[in-house]
């Protein structure tokens, strides 16, 4: 079974959990997932079977949204309510100070991970350091905030939910915990919906059980989307016989030869289809040589 298959992860279950109930239902032991999403979260997560699982390092680096839910005047040593209650705040925030605090966090901004992260310092995972008591400096990387919009806030209870799209890598509670810090107050992240990765969206994503009933009926592949659906951002390129010869033979081909809508950029990605359509594989233009050099083999081989 080759392709990709957008899973709207349950509450409770690791990545790798789904994974392995997927392993069972397609009986494809290769299997890779785009992103991992902690335990307490749910939505999009896209499973790459088969050859697809060789796309886990080439995909487009494309925004990551959410909906989550938080509690202001809170403070936890994981940033969300799965951990321990460290410090309380009774100090109100009205919403007009929360949207204020919110504007310093659109766009560009530099964030520290949480010590419960799987970021790496100095080779070891901060979680693991974090689970032995141990807190270390991490420095802060830069991550992007596309949108952020209040959804909903209640000043009396201090809870509402947050709309986020931000770039890879944007630790969600983190940016809570900034946020009421920013407004004078402690927060944690109660809840977390991941509702688009990888160019898919909430609405496309299955439930695990929908797909344990598909399995059962053997009707699994209905769910089962082409390996080129996670490429869709890069522009597409149509080659002759010989040329998807050479190009399955890991060649390179003549720039001026292909027929490419737009002139272009110098390293950038297209999506290579030879006859009838079918999607081969990825390949690299390079200007220098006036060549699009070949990058990835998704078709089958032989």
């Amino acid at each position: 079974m080759n392709g990709v298959i957008v899973v709207d992860k349950p509450q409770d279950f690791t990545s790798f959990d789904v994974v392995a109930v997927m392993r069972g239902l397609s009986k494809e032991k290769k299997i890779g997932h785009t992103g991992t999403l902690d335990p307490m979260a749910t939505g999009v997560l896209p499973l790459l079977l088969g050859r697809a699982a060789k796309a886990l390092d080439l995909l487009p680096d494309g925004d990551k949204a959410y909906r989550a839910e938080f509690r202001l005047g809170e403070r936890y040593d994981t940033g969300d309510v799965t951990g321990t209650l460290l410090e309380t705040d009774g100090t109100p925030v009205d919403r007009e100070a929360l949207e204020r605090a919110m504007a310093g966090f659109r766009g560009d901004y530099m964030q520290t991970p949480s010590m419960y992260s799987a970021v790496s310092v100095n080779g070891q995972r901060l979680y693991k350091l974090a689970r032995k008591g141990i807190e270390v400096e991490r420095p802060p990387r830069p991550v992007h905030i596309g949108e952020l919009i209040l959804e909903s806030y209640d000043e009396f209870s201090r809870q509402g939910s947050l709309l986020v799209s931000c770039s890879k890598g944007t630790y969600i509670r983190v940016l809570i915990e900034d946020i009421a810090q920013a407004a004078g107050s402690l927060g944690v992240m109660t809840a977390l919906r991941r509702t688009k990765a990888c160019g898919f969206s909430i609405e496309e994503a299955v439930p695990l059980e929908d797909l344990r009933a598909l399995a059962s009926k053997e009707a699994l592949e209905h769910r089962l989307r082409p390996i080129d659906s996670l490429f869709a951002a890069y522009p597409q390129v149509t080659v002759s016989g010989p040329q998807m010869i050479r190009f399955c033979n890991g060649g390179a081909l003549d720039l001026k030869r292909l027929r490419l809508e737009n002139e272009p950029s110098d390293g950038q990605r297209f999506r290579i289809y030879g006859l009838e359509k079918i999607f081969l594989g990825l390949g690299t233009a390079d200007l220098k040589s006036d060549s699009m050099k070949f990058l990835k083999l998704f078709a089958e081989e032989g």
